[in-house]
C-alpha cells in the first residue's frame, strides 16, 4: 500500500510539474516547480526503499505476500524484495525465561521451584513459527515449561528434591523440553533450577535426616578403617609368628655350634683385650670374658 502511495504521489507531482507553465507570476512558478520536485524526489526515494530491505543482526525476517508466507527467511543485511511484500523480523537471540513455579513432591508436599529456561528461535523455521504460533511465542513456551517441571517433580520425593537429586531433575527437565520445543520451532540451550523453597518445618525435617545420614556414614567410616587396621594388625602378627616358627624350625644343635664357632673366630680377630673361655660340654657355647682393666705388657 505504501509503493502504490509513493507512486502515485510520484506521478502528481510529476503533472504538476509540467502544468507549472501555466502560472504566470515567475517567483511564484519557481516555488511550485522546487515542492513539486521536492515531494517528486521524497516519493522515488521511498518507493526506492519498498525494493530493499534490511534485517538487522540477530534477527531473521518472514516475507509476507499478499498473505502467502515463503518459507525461505531472510538472513541478516540488504535484500532485494517485491515492493509489495511485508517483512517481519524475529530474534535470533538467546532468550532466558525465569519462572516461579508451584510444583508437588511423590508424597504430595507443596514445594515452590525457581526456574529458568535459556531457548533461542531455530532460523530455518522462524516462516513455520509465524504460521503457526505468531509473533509472541512466550506464552506457549512458559506453558510447556511448567508442565514440565511439575511432571518431573511428581516422581521425586521432597528430600531427593532438596538433596541429592537436584542435578539429575535439571538434566530431566532439560532433556524433556529437547524433545519437546524443537516441534514448535525452537532450539532448548539449558534448564536450570536455581533454587527449592519449602516449608520451613518440612525444609528443618529433611536437614535433620541429611544430618543424621551424614553421621551414620562417617560412623561407618569410622569402622570400617578400625576393621582394617585390625586386620592389618592379624595380618601383621601371624607373619611374626609364621617367621618364628620357620626360625625355631631351623635352630639344629649342629647351626648354634656353627653360630658359636663363627663368633668365636670374629672375637679373637680383634684388637681389644679379652679372654676366650670355650665350652667344655657337649654344644657348649664360648664364652667371652673382657677383663676390666687392660693388662700391662712387661
Amino acid at each position: 500500500m505504501g509503493f502504490i502511495v509513493s507512486l502515485l504521489t510520484n506521478l502528481i507531482a510529476i503533472l504538476v510539474y509540467l502544468n507549472t507553465g501555466r502560472i504566470s507570476g515567475e517567483r511564484s512558478r519557481l516555488a511550485i516547480r522546487t515542492i513539486t520536485i521536492l515531494i517528486g524526489s521524497i516519493a522515488v526515494l521511498n518507493c526506492i526503499s519498498r525494493f530493499l530491505v534490511i534485517v538487522p543482526p540477530g534477527n531473521v525476517g518472514v516475507v509476507n505476500l499478499f498473505g502467502e508466507v515463503s518459507e525461505t527467511t531472510l538472513n541478516p543485511g540488504v535484500h532485494l524484495l517485491n515492493p509489495f511484500s511485508k517483512v517481519l523480523n524475529f530474534s535470533t537471540r538467546l532468550k532466558d525465561v525465569k519462572e516461579n513455579v508451584d510444583t508437588t513432591s511423590q508424597e504430595g508436599l507443596s514445594l515452590n521451584l525457581d526456574v529458568s529456561l535459556q531457548y533461542k528461535l531455530d532460523p530455518q523455521k522462524a516462516a513455520t513459527v509465524y504460521k503457526t504460533i505468531g509473533t509472541d511465542e512466550t506464552q506457549l513456551v512458559i506453558s510447556r515449561f511448567r508442565s514440565t517441571v511439575r511432571a518431573i517433580t511428581a516422581n521425586y520425593p521432597a528430600s531427593a528434591i532438596y538433596s541429592s537429586k537436584r542435578q539429575e531433575i535439571a538434566q530431566k527437565i532439560d532433556q524433556q523440553l529437547t524433545q519437546e520445543i524443537p516441534a514448535l520451532g525452537f532450539i532448548v540451550e539449558e534448564a536450570l533450577l536455581r533454587n527449592i523453597k519449602m516449608p520451613d518445618t518440612l525444609q528443618a525435617a529433611i536437614q535433620n535426616k541429611l544430618n543424621a545420614e551424614q553421621e551414620n556414614q562417617q560412623m561407618k567410616f569410622v569402622l570400617e578403617k578400625e576393621r582394617q587396621e585390625a586386620e592389618r594388625k592379624r595380618i601383621e602378627a601371624q607373619g611374626i609368628a609364621d617367621s618364628q616358627k620357620i626360625i625355631s624350625g631351623g635352630l639344629t644343635n649342629q647351626v648354634l655350634q656353627l653360630r658359636a664357632i663363627e663368633a668365636t673366630e670374629k672375637l679373637a680377630q680383634s684388637d681389644n683385650s679379652k679372654i676366650v673361655i670355650l665350652g667344655s660340654g657337649k654344644g657348649a657355647v664360648p664364652i667371652m670374658i673382657q677383663p676390666e682393666t687392660e693388662i700391662s705388657k712387661p
